[in-house]
C-alpha cells in the first residue's frame, strides 16, 4: 500500500517538473528560431502548462478509466477558483478587475454550459472534442486579436517593443542553447507519460483502498496535484504584491482545461462520463464559473476574509466528495 502513495506522489511531482521543463525547452527553441512571444504564451506556455492533465486524461480514457479523465479536469477547474484565487487573498489583496477579464469570464461560464450539455450526451466523442477543439480556436484567435490591439496601442504611447520580458514569468529563465533546451524537451517528454502512468496506478490502488471510486480521487487528490503549478505561480505574485495575475491565470487555466485537455483527448478516444459527475461536481463547476464571473464584473477585491470563505468552500467540497464516494 506505500507503494500507491509513492507512486501517487511521486507521479504528480514528475508530471509538474516535467511540465515545466518542456515549457522552458520549448520556449527557448521558439526564441532562437524568432517565433514572437505572443505566440509562444499563447501556445507553447499555455499547452505546456497543461500537459499534465493532458498526459493523465489521455492515458485515463485509453485505460477506460473515464472517470479520471472527466474528474481531473472537472475537480482541477473547482480548485483553480476557491484554492487558487482564495490562497493568494490570505497573503495580499488580490484585485479581480483585470482588463478583459469580465469578457474572458463570460466566455468561461457559457464553455463550462457547452461541456455541460456534451456531458449528459456521453461518451465525450470525437464530434465533441471537435466542437470544444473550434471554441478553442476561437478563444486563441481572439486572445491574439486583444493583445495585438493592447501591444499596437502601447507602441503608439511610445512604450518600446516586444523583448523576452514579455513572457509569462514563470518562464522567464529558458535554456540559451539549442542543446540545453533540446534535452530538456526530451527530458519533459519523457517524464510526462511516466508521471501520468504512475499517478494513474497508484490513484486507483488508493481509490480501492479507500473504498471510493477513481472518479473521487481525480477529484481531489489528482485534481489538486495538476493545479499545483497555478497555485504556486499565483501564491509567489501575491508575496510579489502582483495578485491581480491570479484571475487571468485562472480564467486561462479553466478554458484550456475544457476546451484543450477534453477536446483533445475526446477527439482521440470516446470518453465515458460517470452519472456521479452529473449529480453534483459539473454544477459546483459551473456555480465557480459563475461566482468568478461576478467577481469580474463587479471587480471585487479579495482579501484575506474572502479567501478564507473560498478556501473554506472548497474544503466542504472535498469532505462532501469523499463522503458521496464513500457511500455510493
Amino acid at each position: 500500500m506505500l507503494f500507491s502513495y509513492v507512486s501517487l506522489i511521486g507521479g504528480l511531482a514528475a508530471l509538474i517538473v516535467a511540465g515545466d521543463i518542456l515549457v522552458r525547452g520549448s520556449v527557448g527553441i521558439a526564441l532562437r528560431l524568432g517565433i514572437p512571444n505572443l505566440i509562444i504564451g499563447l501556445t507553447i506556455v499555455a499547452f505546456g502548462t497543461s500537459a499534465p492533465e493532458l498526459v493523465i486524461s489521455l492515458q485515463a480514457a485509453f485505460a477506460g478509466s473515464g472517470g479520471i479523465a472527466i474528474g481531473n479536469v472537472v475537480g482541477s477547474n473547482i480548485a483553480n477558483v476557491l484554492m487558487v484565487l482564495g490562497m493568494p487573498a490570505l497573503i495580499a489583496a488580490t484585485p479581480c478587475g483585470e482588463k478583459g477579464a469580465t469578457r474572458n469570464a463570460l466566455f468561461m461560464v457559457a464553455v463550462t454550459v457547452i461541456f455541460i450539455v456534451l456531458c449528459f450526451n456521453s461518451p465525450l466523442s470525437l464530434l465533441s472534442g471537435l466542437v470544444l477543439l473550434a471554441l478553442l480556436a476561437l478563444f486563441l484567435g481572439d486572445s491574439v486579436r486583444a493583445t495585438r490591439s493592447h501591444r499596437k496601442a502601447v507602441r503608439e504611447n511610445g512604450n518600446g517593443s516586444e523583448t523576452t520580458d514579455d513572457l509569462p514569468e514563470e518562464v522567464e529563465d529558458v535554456p540559451q542553447s539549442a542543446v540545453t533546451a533540446t534535452i530538456y524537451i526530451v527530458l519533459g517528454l519523457i517524464g510526462l507519460p511516466l508521471g501520468a502512468h504512475f499517478v494513474i496506478e497508484g490513484a486507483t490502488d488508493v481509490a480501492r483502498s479507500w473504498g471510493v471510486t477513481d472518479a473521487v480521487i481525480a477529484l481531489t487528490v489528482i485534481a489538486l496535484g495538476t493545479s499545483l503549478p497555478e497555485l504556486a505561480t499565483t501564491m509567489m505574485a501575491a508575496v510579489r504584491n502582483q495578485g491581480a495575475v491570479a484571475i487571468g491565470n485562472v480564467i486561462g487555466s479553466n478554458v484550456f482545461n475544457l476546451l484543450a485537455i477534453i477536446g483533445i483527448t475526446a477527439a482521440v478516444v470516446p470518453v465515458d462520463v460517470a452519472p456521479e459527475f452529473l449529480r453534483l461536481d459539473v454544477w459546483i463547476m459551473l456555480a465557480c464559473a459563475v461566482l468568478l464571473l461576478f467577481l469580474a464584473a463587479r471587480k471585487v477585491e479579495l482579501r484575506r476574509f474572502s479567501g478564507l470563505a473560498l478556501v473554506g468552500a472548497y474544503c466542504l467540497y472535498i469532505f462532501v466528495v469523499y463522503w458521496m464516494g464513500k457511500v455510493a
